[in-house]
């Protein structure tokens, strides 16, 4: 049977449809509705779903789909195949763990560094073995340009620009592009060589919504061969936690 994967971020809703492994469909929504969920449903006979959210409010739509299907929440006591040695785990953002796990699915076996490019930008590190030992936290791309546009009396809002390049702006616009856009590949790079240095070989998994934007950060890093862009590696996560938690 297909279950029904959702995932609520801090600014998007992503909603995704699986049988065993197979990604059938896949959307994201600033807010979904009971409306769509439900189509999702019948569509595809969905008899079970899981949702992770980083929200404290109750989703609207809770009741309409919990009377269709059988809905789990992700909490950390349902990571089976992980070891989580965050000293914290009940202030573990549960969307970096299902990143986690969908790794640890993914490339079994091997070390994994995964860098989660949202709101924030996380590293979480996942060793052979699947033992989770934690990362960083740091500000997400948009937020660091809408930073300075706050915090600040005289600098504007620029927008991300995935051709920009140079190191050196030659005036304000182009200044803050270059400090916010190599600020972040130098941070990568920074993080990723600390990582390689006690773990050789071990995977670069991009995923979120910035991921595409990492990895055009670091193609032509010597880091390169070793990244892999996931997007959608927390639904995936959560998909691997229902098919194990299906009973």
């Amino acid at each position: 049977m297909a279950k029904l994967v959702i995932d609520i971020g801090n600014t998007l809703t992503k909603v995704a449809v699986f049988k065993q492994d197979e990604l059938l469909q896949v959307e994201q929504y600033l807010a979904a509705d009971a409306g769509t969920l439900l189509g999702l449903i019948d569509k595809y006979n969905i008899d079970s779903g899981i949702i992770s959210t980083v929200k404290k409010e109750a989703e609207d739509w809770r009741e309409a789909i919990g009377g269709q299907i059988k809905l789990k929440y992700f909490s950390t006591g349902m990571a089976t195949g992980i070891n989580i040695l965050y000293k914290t785990p009940e202030t573990l953002g549960v969307d970096r763990l299902a990143a986690v796990i969908g790794a640890y699915r993914l490339y079994a076996g091997k070390g994994n560094l995964v860098i989660g490019g949202g709101t924030a930008i996380t590293y979480d590190w996942v060793d052979a073995e699947g033992n989770y030992f934690g990362g960083s936290i740091s500000p997400g791309l948009n937020m660091r340009y809408k930073a300075l546009n706050y915090y600040t009396g005289a600098l504007p809002l620029v927008a991300a620009d995935a051709q920009f390049s140079e190191s050196c702006g030659d005036d304000t616009t182009t200044a803050i592009l270059s400090g916010v856009q190599n600020g972040i590949k130098y941070e990568l790079t920074g993080f990723i060589q600390s990582y390689m240095t006690n773990s050789p070989g071990l995977n670069i998994i991009l995923s979120g919504g910035d991921s595409i934007f990492f990895d055009t950060l670091l193609k032509n890093s010597i880091f390169a061969p070793y990244v892999k862009n996931e997007p959608y590696l927390v639904l995936k996560g959560l998909n691997a936690v229902i098919q194990n938690n299906n009973d």
